[in-house]
């Protein structure tokens, strides 16, 4: 089977409020948008923010309420750029979790909150080389 992940979704309480983060904070444009659902073409895959109480209704699973263990991810193309980026989310309705500090395995990383609590990374990484569409090599 092919390593490919399509879509991710995103259960939200606010969906303007979601879109303020994202659309002021990394400064992404939906590419396609209703009143309950909006999409952002990413590069290879789409992010989905869909209110909470409708993913877990197309589930057929509720309680969902908070959050997995888990991180996304944006890397930057340098260092310097990810204290701006982790500044720039929480001036667009993000919380801070982790300021840019560097790791024991290298490069340089912090984490923010949306709104909704999902976690994001926002890290530089000097072996990961981020190509002109905005893909992410592992080039150890």
């Amino acid at each position: 089977m092919q390593q490919q992940m399509s879509l991710i979704t995103l259960g939200i309480a606010d969906l303007a409020r979601s879109q303020r983060f994202y659309g002021g904070g990394f400064g992404w444009t939906p590419v396609f948008e209703t009143p309950g659902i909006v999409f952002y073409q990413m590069n290879g895959l789409m992010l989905g923010l869909w209110p909470q109480k409708d993913l877990e209704e197309d589930m057929q699973r509720g309680g969902l309420a908070r959050p997995g263990a888990f991180a996304l991810a944006h890397n930057v193309p340098t260092k310097e750029d990810v204290q701006i980026v982790l500044d720039r989310l929480a001036t667009a309705g993000g919380r801070i979790l982790r300021n840019g500090d560097a790791p024991p395995h290298g490069g340089f990383r912090g984490y923010v909150a949306d709104p909704d609590d999902h976690a994001w990374e926002i890290a530089w990484n000097p072996a990961w080389p981020i190509d002109a569409q905005g893909h992410v090599t592992f080039g150890i």
